[in-house]
């Protein structure tokens, strides 16, 4: 059985560990190898490495750091189809997905590139009669990112290029279920030029991630999952004096308002909710419809486009499939375990995706696209996350209402609205207790150069991911107050003991 090592100095480094972790196929469900749990010593020997290569690459100059970073990002293009397979093997998102999700993250790499501007910092002359200002943006130390499966590409570019690229050593800790990836980007990095120990992966579970919150050496933590682990990261590394933003759970809704274009909003609510079979922490799982007839409308509409959604492998010779799998079988009886106490607790099952069957992958963890009608706010599935292909209408009867129940959530991570009036929704977009708000668009997750975050329980930490955000958490300011006064006798000078002004 092929095991899935650390890479640690550069190379690819064989665990003496003996706990494994086994990686399936999630579109055929056969292991297809396994990757090692690393020792608390291990993790400790990848800190030590990382901050014994930290001084050489914080003294490099941002321009030749940017340069590394240029050359990684003509290589992922370069080998955007092998990463992209690998995605779909190991996660079992469907292809153009995967390419996708390469590139969201390549655009953080293409951010990262700028860095000598987004760390010059600032300068003020004359503050006083002689005295000058000027801040340095200085690099932290060693950095942690702890990842999660659905996105074994972009979540780690949120991360890393802005942290090597400011001046820190990484150590990646990739999620034990599709850890793969992170490997061959370690490689390409070095490729790219970048010296060894700058940035190096270990794989394992708790224990790992335990050193990493832990350890001095370590100067910052990111983290993107769940809420009760984000929780958990959060405090642990702010206990231990470490920054850390730590991206949790969410429940997105989108107000569907009558005057809405329903046919592309329609479109736009199926990507969002069965993309990716629901596993992105940005997926849409809740339609609030303002109306009995607009809800009535939409969900004539979604039966129609689900009735012809294809479903199968990720990766297939001939034309693409829609959706894939889920990561595990675990994973699908959760999710098939959340459909069914929406039945019982009185939710309309419209679709149901529970007994779907793919011919020739009747193994394999597939859930089919299901849709609920009349989901009321006490019922499970509307208050957690379930984070597969499930969507919830919920109807109210009118905009405030919908507002108001979005904002009682405890998860503020994206929202959006569909409506033709400019008013309307430039009302929501200032009211909605969410950190990312789409205005007829069903995702709005940021571009790179602005950040990306929730509110609420959705976050942990004051800063979010990538943009000048990013920047700000992986450095610290300092500034510089300085006066060069001309030759004088020191005993012309006298002691002063007031707030000094200028």
């Amino acid at each position: 059985m092929e095991t899935v090592q650390n890479f640690i100095q550069g190379q690819i480094c064989e665990s003496h560990s003996q706990r494994f972790a086994p990686i399936f196929n999630p579109a055929t469900g056969e292991q297809t190898r396994q990757v090692v749990l690393s020792s608390a010593a291990e993790t400790a020997e990848a800190v030590a490495v990382a901050d014994k290569a930290f001084p050489a690459w914080a003294k490099t100059s941002p321009l030749k750091r940017a340069r590394v970073m240029f050359k990684f990002k003509a290589l992922l293009e370069q080998n955007m189809d092998k990463l992209a397979r690998l995605i779909s093997n190991e996660h079992g998102k469907v292809y153009s997905d995967a390419v996708g999700e390469v590139t969201r993250g390549l655009e953080v790499v293409e951010f990262a590139c700028g860095i000598p501007h987004l760390q010059k910092g600032e300068h003020s002359a004359n503050v006083g009669t002689g005295v000058d200002s000027h801040s340095l943006m200085q690099p932290l130390g060693v950095c942690a990112g702890i990842t999660p499966f659905n996105f074994p590409a972009m979540v780690p570019m949120w991360m890393f290029p802005i942290a090597l690229a400011t001046g820190n050593t990484f150590i990646l800790k990739p999620s034990e279920k599709d850890p793969s990836l992170g490997l061959v980007i370690a490689e390409l990095l070095k490729e790219a030029g970048l010296p060894d120990g700058v940035f190096n992966v270990v794989n394992g579970d708790k224990e790992s991630v335990d050193v990493l919150l832990t350890d001095p050496r370590v100067q910052a933590v990111s983290f993107v999952g769940s809420t009760p682990i984000a929780e958990y990261i959060y405090s642990t590394a702010s206990a231990h004096g470490k920054r850390c933003q730590a991206l949790g759970g969410a429940k997105n809704h989108c107000i569907l308002m009558p005057d809405a274009d329903l046919d592309m909003a329609t479109s736009a609510i199926m990507g969002a909710a069965y993309g990716a079979a629901g596993e992105r922490c940005m997926a849409l799982s809740v339609v609030v419809a303002v109306g009995d007839e607009t809800a009535e409308q939409l969900i004539d509409k979604l039966k129609s486009q689900i009735d012809v959604m294809k479903v199968g492998p990720g990766v297939v010779e001939g034309p693409e499939n829609d959706m894939g799998p889920v990561i595990s079988a675990q994973h699908k009886q959760k999710i098939c375990d959340y459909i069914t106490s929406g039945v019982e607790q009185g939710a309309s099952l419209a679709v149901d995706g529970r007994d779907i069957c793919i011919e020739g992958h009747e193994n394999g963890f597939f859930v089919g696209p299901t849709l609920f009608d009349n989901v009321s706010p006490e019922m499970t599935i509307y208050q957690e996350e379930i984070f597969g292909p499930v969507l919830a209408i919920v109807r109210v009867p009118d905009y405030q209402t919908g507002l108001e129940l979005i904002n009682r959530h405890e998860y503020g991570n994206g929202t959006a609205i569909f409506t033709r009036d400019g008013e309307t929704a430039r009302q929501f977009s200032e009211d909605v207790l969410a950190g990312m708000v789409g205005v007829n668009v069903p995702i709005p997750v940021p571009m790179a150069f602005h950040s990306f975050g929730g509110w609420k329980r959705s976050v942990f930490g004051p800063l979010n991911v990538h943009g000048n955000d990013g920047v700000r958490f992986y450095t610290r300011m300092k500034t510089v107050t300085s006066r060069w006064p001309a030759s004088v006798r020191l005993e012309q000078h006298s002691s002063s003991f007031v707030m000094p002004t200028m």
